[in-house]
């Protein structure tokens, strides 16, 4: 083999390689920030991981808001229709949040079957629901109370 020609082979071999060392550094830093959606039945179901971030919506099921008077603290339940799942929230709530609207939490499912959140998504005018909302909302009737989806 030629030496230029040995040479342009080892210099593409060594460009391919490092090209995908580095894919696989950005693949693997990227897995550490990806949020799964579940619906309320996959924690029923028990599909869910503890402690590891995840995102879960719903609509808010009527009366279950629960705030504490001393701090932040919220607890409510959402639902899809079928099965529930408490939710704990410690910060100030979204203005659109409310009682029989959709709503996706993103937190970390904790041992006594609650899902601590860090933020609340709060569906933001009556044209809209997010996307993995509407897929475990088959129909109005799904969701309990008068909410509009």
């Amino acid at each position: 083999m030629h030496p230029a020609r040995k040479q342009r082979l080892i210099l593409v071999l060594l460009l391919v390689g490092l090209s995908s060392a580095a894919a696989g550094f950005v693949t693997y830093a990227m897995r550490s920030n990806m949020d799964y959606f579940y619906a309320p039945t996959a924690f029923a179901a028990g599909e869910v991981p503890f402690e590891k971030r995840i995102r879960a919506g719903g609509c808010v099921v009527p009366g279950s808001v629960v705030r504490d008077s001393d701090s932040l603290d919220v607890r409510f339940a959402i639902t899809d229709g079928r099965e529930q799942v408490e939710v704990v929230f410690n910060k100030i709530l979204p203005d659109l949040f409310a009682e029989g609207e959709a709503a996706i939490v993103t937190g970390k499912l904790q041992q006594g079957g609650f899902v601590r959140a860090d933020q609340v998504l709060a569906k933001h005018d009556e044209n809209y629901t997010p996307p993995e909302v509407a897929e475990t909302m088959q129909n109005k009737a799904n969701c309990v109370g008068d909410a509009k989806i």
